[in-house]
């Protein structure tokens, strides 16, 4: 009876059915995500970056220097992938490139899960990572996080077998090749490499503290045997991970001289006299790299909870409870509300797989604090970033899934083993319902999501590729006029678009910040005129309400008056469409 309840939620009444059940949830999410993904991309990230890089190395033929674009020098390993795809002609299936690590991401929970605590409990795990908005979010888009999540969560499962094993050599290497695939994948893969650096001799002393046989013989000498053993485990796990991240360390380091470029670069190039705050940088610049804007101030350690406190009215208490907001509160595309949405179970169950925890394995506890040791330390670090996100969080989710999968058996084995009347049926109706909760708030953001997305018009005729982007990016009119109508040559000035280049065929150079300045050099329309012909520039391309807001911010009267004057005097209106246009400049 104990066997059967151990691999189902509920004794053996629910054993024949609740798989099935499963699986059948799986499933529908499965082809959700499928048809979700069938339209054509128009998230930031991936028009701005990881498809448009991958664009750009094909044109050029292969691997180059962007130095305009930062991000350009940041890691790859998924990009590649989309890459290939690209070259097929086909931008859909880096979506589905990108699905596939959540996926593998479900594989990895659910073969712990299964040895660990049964079947059912392992499909409801796979089911509940799988279905988390989140989740189901980078899911349909093109980006990098589930790569990230996937290596990671891999690197973690190696570590726990490692440990299982009593130390054999394969899985510290397999766990340090995943860390090493995750660092390729995105740079906050450096707080995995330095949270599982750490973790593997701590994971190795304590281990043998508690080998009987050790204690049994312990000494100075064997301690520091043992104590110098766990460091070398630790050097060799960095060691591999960094060895498998070389190829884009040594890339930077020719380009700029920083293998970790735009990270640490005072570190590097303290010649340059500027600072770059390290990962913080890296972040920001992911989070707010996409808007091209006026210069930006220099930043300071606590400046994203002053931004907090004085752009959306937040009390400090609110500030230093967004650990907790994060999985309450998450909006989409709202960056107040962390840009993603989790799942509330995915904060309370956790808490309950450590409840009577004394019942479990001297390794199962282990494993158990290693996943919420490694998910609280990671949380805790981006939180001290200069902008959260969700999805900057994303790799501590599977272990709180996991651990929110122990929780809801833990509560389940406790009121089953309980001596109350009717204790099995209580408990069956307490995980039915729980489960009911969970998946309900993932049902309801997948739904919200059909009609966001709306791919069935999509993939039905109802509305052709071009008329889908524009829906979405209403400044793809005039990117797809200037594709069609503009010589190759052409080299367009972008203002205020957003960095969204992967659409457009010809040149085009994002620069608010160079507008700004050519203006405050020239001291006349005809030399603003010059100036950007010697840039090489032959057409504008701007948002009209941004830029006027910026230009009565940014400049003085006269060079207000001067801009007209160049507007009127050396441009002509080649197009223009909602809110934006399209300037030739005369010759």
């Amino acid at each position: 009876m104990l066997t059967k309840r151990k691999n189902t939620p509920w004794g053996a009444s629910a054993a024949h059915y609740f798989p099935g059940i499963l699986v059948g949830f799986l499933v529908v999410i499965f082809f959700s995500i499928i048809v979700l993904s069938m339209v054509p991309p128009v998230s930031r990230d991936a028009l701005t970056h990881h498809l448009a890089v991958a664009k750009l190395y094909l044109q050029h033929g292969g691997i180059y220097e962007i130095p305009s674009m930062s991000f350009s020098y940041y890691p790859m390993n998924l990009d590649l992938l989309y890459t290939v795809a690209l070259y097929f002609g086909n931008d859909i299936i880096p979506k589905f490139i990108h699905f596939a690590f959540a996926l593998l991401t479900t594989w990895l929970i659910y073969g712990y899960l299964k040895k660990r605590i049964g079947t059912s409990w392992a499909l409801a795990g796979g089911v509940f990572f799988l279905s988390l908005p989140i989740i189901v979010k980078l899911s349909i888009t093109v980006y990098v996080d589930l790569g990230l999540v996937f290596f990671t969560t891999a690197a973690l499962v190696s570590l726990l077998k490692w440990m299982e094993t009593r130390f054999k050599w394969r899985w510290l290497v397999f766990s340090a090749l995943a860390c090493g695939l995750a660092l390729g994948t995105k740079y906050n893969g450096l707080i995995v490499l330095f949270l599982l650096t750490a973790f593997v001799p701590f994971i190795y002393v304590s281990q043998k503290k508690k080998d009987h046989a050790f204690e049994e013989k312990t000494g100075r000498r064997r301690s520091i045997n043992v104590q110098l053993k766990s460091i070398g485990f630790g050097a060799l796990f960095c060691f591999i991970a960094l060895l498998v991240f070389s190829p884009w360390m040594i890339r930077n380091y020719v380009w700029k001289s920083n293998p970790v470029y735009p990270l640490y670069n005072s570190w590097f190039q303290s010649s340059a006299g500027q600072r770059v705050p390290s990962l913080q940088g890296a972040i920001q610049q992911q989070a707010v790299g996409r808007h091209d804007s006026a210069p930006k101030k220099k930043s300071t350690r606590w400046s994203s909870l002053a931004v907090r406190k004085v752009i959306y009215q937040e009390s400090w208490w609110d500030i230093m409870l967004i650990p907790v907001r994060i999985f309450f509160q998450g909006r989409d595309d709202n960056p107040k509300y962390f840009d993603g949405k989790l799942n509330p179970f995915l904060f309370f169950l956790p808490l309950f797989a450590f409840w009577s925890s004394s019942n479990d394995s001297t390794a199962v506890r282990t494993e158990k604090r290693v996943l919420i040791f490694f998910a609280v330390l990671y949380l805790v670090y981006a939180f001290s970033q200069t902008a959260i996100r969700i999805r900057y969080i994303a790799p501590i989710i599977p272990p709180l899934v996991m651990l929110s999968m122990f929780g809801l058996k833990r509560v389940a084995d406790i009121i089953g083993g309980s001596r109350i009347a009717g204790a099995d049926k209580l408990s069956a109706a307490v995980v039915i319902s729980t489960a009911a909760m969970m998946l309900a708030v993932n049902a309801v953001y997948i739904y919200e999501q059909f009609n966001y997305v709306q791919p069935l018009s999509y993939i039905s005729g109802k509305i052709n590729r071009d008329d889908y982007i524009a829906r979405y990016r209403p400044e793809y009119p005039v990117v797809s006029y200037a594709n069609r109508h503009l010589q190759r040559n052409t080299r367009i000035l972008a203002i205020f678009l957003g960095n969204r280049r992967y659409y457009s065929d010809r040149e085009i150079i994002f620069g608010n910040s160079l507008f700004q300045r050519l203006v405050h050099k020239a001291n006349s329309a005809d030399k603003l005129s010059l100036a950007l012909k010697q840039q090489g520039f032959t057409h504008l391309f701007v948002r009209y309400d941004l830029f006027k807001r910026w230009s009565a911010e940014q400049f003085n009267n006269s060079e207000k008056e001067m801009i007209v004057r160049w507007f009127k005097k050396h441009t002509a209106l080649v197009y223009s469409k909602g809110g934006y246009g399209l300037f030739e400049f005369s010759r």
